[in-house]
């Protein structure tokens, strides 16, 4: 077994995908809203609104690359 295969790597693998990212974000986000942190409405509603638009984005990206333009 190499170092790389298990321990702390094997569980954050997944943070290398940019959808992962921003929805960590986001959930992270929500979550201190909830647990009493000071944001004010609008910043969180910001935050989840331009967190569920990337992942789209990037989910539409990702869709279009096996596809060549003519």
């Amino acid at each position: 077994m190499r170092p790389d295969e298990g321990g702390w790597r094997r569980w954050l693998w997944p943070l290398r995908s940019r959808k992962v990212q921003v929805a960590v974000a986001t959930v992270l986000t929500a979550w201190a809203a909830q647990a009493g942190f000071a944001l004010r409405e609008e910043t969180v509603l910001t935050v989840l609104g331009v967190g569920v638009a990337l992942i789209l984005g990037i989910a539409h990206e990702d869709a279009g690359r096996g596809r060549s333009s003519l």
